[in-house]
């Protein structure tokens, strides 16, 4: 009888059998559950493990690499309009301690009746977030939904063995008559702050205009104010000059013992030519009688008096 064929071989392979038969690998990112006799017994971590042949058994593998899934679904908010979800959920077992991977083997059946859960229970609480707003609302409240589903959830995840990493909502959209009417909302508010703006832009410009209208009449005001105390002065100072050089005339013809009434009649000759020189053709009617010169010189020496008496 060969070796290979005697009962000691026998032994022996049989013995090697079982021995490999005890050797489990688990993949990076899992963990396995083991169970005797249909109750827990313990883990085995990502490696090379043994496992007592026959009697432990390999209950279930999990993973505890993230994992996603899409949502979509429906609410009603408090104004009774119909708002539309699209969302991604991201989660993950809580953490690899015992307690956590038990939960996560033995909570559920299997991972359809967790997923049911979980999204049932993220849709709720959505719901109910939303129903208590009005669609006016809802589009600028993302982030606080997300925030309100975590801390309602996240104590529930927990005794599930998972916690919820992240949830993005993707999309929120009202029925197609709802949209059609914000749409609405939207262009008329649009308008009316157009049309706000345009008033608001007309009045600083007529308001601008009119400061700007005003200062000019102020300064122009100012300028004619200056331009007459400027001609009075002018007027008043050639009236002196003028009344100096009369006295000062009249005073040499007292010495000269002549008459004053001939520096009137040269001032009246030279007022007769000056009108002839500029007067552009206009015509000029003088009274050359004898009477009426005579009225005139005496009309000239009193005003010439009284300037000399200023």
């Amino acid at each position: 009888m060969s070796f290979f064929t005697s009962p000691l071989f026998i032994i022996i392979l049989a013995i090697v059998a079982i021995i490999f038969s005890g050797l489990v690998t688990v993949q990076q990112g899992n963990i396995a559950v083991l169970t005797m006799f249909g109750k827990y017994r313990r883990l085995l971590y990502p490696g090379l493990n043994f496992k007592i042949p026959f009697l432990e058994v390999i209950y279930k593998r999990i993973s505890i690499q993230n994992k996603s899934s899409e949502l979509q679904f429906q609410a009603i908010t408090l104004d009774q309009a119909n708002v539309n979800f699209k969302a991604m959920l991201l989660y993950a077992v809580y953490n690899q301690d015992e307690d956590s991977i038990k939960n996560v083997a033995f909570k559920f059946v299997d991972e359809r009746s967790l997923m049911q859960a979980l999204i049932r229970t993220i849709e709720g609480s959505i719901r109910a977030f939303v129903a208590t707003k009005r669609q006016s609302e809802i589009l600028g409240l993302r982030g606080e939904i997300i925030l309100h589903v975590k801390e309602q959830i996240d104590t529930q995840l927990e005794s599930w063995g998972y916690h919820l990493i992240d949830l993005q909502i993707n999309d929120i959209f009202f029925d197609e008559e709802i949209m059609k009417s914000m749409a609405r909302v939207v262009s008329s508010n649009n308008l009316k702050a157009a049309a706000e703006n345009e008033g608001q832009a007309l009045l600083i410009t007529k308001t601008k205009a009119a400061e700007a209208e005003g200062n000019s009449i102020q300064i122009q005001a100012q300028a004619e104010k200056l331009a007459a105390q400027l001609r009075g002065q002018g007027v008043a100072l050639f009236r002196a000059e003028v009344a100096k050089g009369m006295a000062s005339a009249a005073k040499e013809m007292e010495d000269a013992k002549l008459d004053a009434s001939f520096i009137l009649f040269s001032m009246w000759t030279e007022s007769i030519k000056h009108f002839a020189e500029n007067g552009k053709g206009n015509t000029i009617f003088l009274d050359g009688s004898v009477d009426k010169m005579q009225r005139t010189m005496h009309e000239l020496m009193s005003v010439t008096n009284a300037d000399i008496k200023k």
